[in-house]
């Protein structure tokens, strides 16, 4: 009769295992009520075992929060092919993604949570909005964003932030609506813009020029048509 042997994991491997032990926790509950207790007991390891790799949960949860800021800074980047909105909603497709499967605590991380407040966590998060920013600007072919393209683009990613949060309270509106609203969006503002300085004119008949017929671009194009007409 054999016994098995429960394998003793390295210094980092364990660190890498509760942190996704609490992204998993975090995933469903807030982190405000997920327990050192819980994240040890889905580990399979003792609450001081815990504190071992960690001195308290906060120091875990940002832990698990540049993890999951790292996965949804990579959901913004997207091989230079095809339209810009069709770009711009396949991106927006995997960033509803994360939304999605990391609900209560994307919610948390936005609204408050237990490492809002920190410098830390807030140098995350404006990680994560700058990555957001450059990969818009490399899609523009724009090195040197004049002031009206960098207000555009902040003010938009900060729309997506909002908007995200509303559609997890309830999600009432359809999912693949409030994706390509917010392409849609990129673009109105785009517009607005354009209409107050060359520079951005330029700029939005180049990001119009290879719009297909069947592009997102394309399709609020015809529906501000038919609210006119």
């Amino acid at each position: 009769m054999t016994t098995g042997v429960r394998r003793r994991m390295g210094v980092e491997e364990r660190r890498q295992q509760l942190i996704g032990v609490a992204l998993e926790l975090f995933a469903r509950r807030s982190p405000d009520e997920v327990s050192i207790d819980e994240i040890a007991a889905a580990a399979g390891i003792s609450r001081p075992l815990v504190y071992h790799y960690f001195p308290g949960k906060l120091s875990l949860y940002e832990a698990a929060l540049k993890r999951a800021a790292q996965d949804l800074a990579s959901r913004f980047e997207e091989p230079h092919e095809g339209s810009l909105g069709g770009r711009l909603l396949r991106v927006m497709r995997r960033f509803f993604d994360f939304v999605d499967e990391h609900g209560p605590g994307f919610s948390a991380l936005m609204r408050g949570g237990p490492a809002v407040g920190s410098s830390a966590t807030n140098a995350l998060i404006d990680s994560v909005r700058q990555v957001a920013y450059e990969q818009i600007l490399s899609h523009l072919r724009v090195t040197d964003p004049p002031a009206r393209l960098e207000l555009l683009i902040r003010s938009w990613i900060s729309l997506v932030e909002s908007t995200a949060l509303i559609w997890l309270d309830g999600r009432r509106i359809p999912r693949a609506e409030l994706e390509t609203q917010l392409v849609h969006s990129f673009a109105a503002l785009a517009a607005v813009s354009a209409a107050y300085d060359e520079e951005m004119t330029a700029l939005l008949r180049h990001m119009l020029k290879d719009e297909p017929n069947d592009g997102p671009f394309t399709d609020l194009a015809a529906r501000l048509i038919a609210l006119a007409s």
